[in-house]
């Protein structure tokens, strides 16, 4: 197994891994900026008031690209897989 070659899956697992985070985590800190924005406006200090609408916000995305994000792993794994022979050779 060659050093490049690790090198090689590392950065691909990490990129996967972005690519698959991504969107959850950008919608959770649009959603988190949205309501301190709306707290800090009407100086209400509650710390657990932005907990339910970015649980909300993250199951309405993991529905609609939940499928997507599957996918991708599933791709990623396959070609894990059919690396397999070809990694001690």
């Amino acid at each position: 197994m060659d050093t490049a070659l690790v090198v090689d899956l590392g950065r691909e697992a990490l990129w996967v891994a972005v690519i698959i985070a991504g969107p959850l985590l950008g919608i959770a800190l649009i959603v988190g900026l949205l309501i301190g924005i709306i707290q800090a406006a009407t100086s209400i200090n509650e710390m657990t008031l932005s907990f339910i609408p970015k649980i909300a916000a993250l199951v309405l995305v993991l529905i609609l690209i939940g499928s997507w994000q599957i996918s991708v792993i599933v791709d990623f794994t396959r070609g894990i897989f059919e690396r397999i022979p070809t990694l001690f050779f």
